[in-house]
């Protein structure tokens, strides 16, 4: 199986230096095409995958197509892509917005098409990605765009009327994340504790408290409770947040992205 990455920015970067320093895929069946030849070449020397010149050249040397292209690029790089589509081909997608039915109608309604989320911890192998399939993708092609994007964090499936919702809370939430662990940081220099110190406290805190509700099985209240000591300093912070809308805010911020995310699909 070979795999053909179109647009090579920070994402499909990512994910081919995840599958390279896997161990599990050959450099020389990666293939890579940007629009920018200096992005193709960086990224050939410095990985060992293959420089592709053009679109033709990746939809004839690879099985797994990766479209790796912002959404509003599809409609020029589309036409290319059906022009040269294969039986072997399965098309993987990483647009935000765009549904295995927008493909379908601008490829071909017997492609094989997988659309996949992954989140910018991508970068570090820590992606948290989701997937849906259209019904002719195969088990075997399923199984190889699972172990691609496995190199880069967990994946797992969505029905893709959730992709929307997933593309908010699996996507979008380490940009939250970083607001958050950074607001806690600037409280503790405005308490007199150096930023680095601080951002490192915070960001470890942050990371134990994910694999906390992960490990524990436990609801979050419930471990929320368990820090908060009656009379204790805790529950100030915990009664704080709850009466400056802490949680409106947080669902507020869901509710925006989802619907942009939907809008992009129509």
């Amino acid at each position: 199986m070979k795999y053909g990455f179109i647009g090579l920015g920070n994402m499909t970067t990512a994910i081919i230096k995840g599958m390279c320093k896997s161990g599990d895929f050959d450099p020389t069946f990666i293939y890579g095409y940007n629009r920018t030849k200096a992005k193709t070449t960086k990224l050939a020397t410095s990985y060992g995958i293959q420089a592709a010149s053009s679109i033709e050249d990746i939809m004839s040397n690879c099985d797994v197509i990766i479209l790796g292209v912002k959404p509003q690029m599809l409609p020029d790089v589309l036409p290319e892509v059906k022009k040269h589509l294969q039986d072997n081909h399965v098309i993987v997608s990483i647009a935000a917005g765009k549904n295995i039915t927008y493909f379908q109608g601008n490829l071909s309604e017997v492609t094989p098409i997988i659309r996949v989320m992954p989140n910018i911890n991508a970068l570090i192998g820590a992606s948290t990605s989701c997937y849906s399939v259209s019904e002719q993708v195969s088990d075997v092609q399923l199984q190889h765009v699972i172990s691609l994007f496995e190199t880069v964090g967990t994946i797992i499936e969505v029905p893709e009327h959730l992709f929307s919702i997933f593309t908010t809370i699996g996507g979008a939430s380490p940009a939250f994340t970083y607001m958050y662990i950074d607001a806690l940081a600037r409280a503790a220099v405005r308490e007199g504790m150096p930023k680095s110190m601080a951002l490192d406290i915070a960001a470890n805190a942050v990371l134990g408290s994910a694999k906390m509700i992960l490990q524990s099985q436990e609801h979050p209240w419930s471990l929320v409770d368990q820090v908060c000591s009656p009379g204790g300093t805790t529950i100030q912070g915990v009664s704080s947040l709850q009466s400056n809308h802490f949680e409106t805010t947080i669902h507020d911020a869901v509710a925006a992205v989802t619907s942009k995310d939907r809008n992009l699909s129509k």
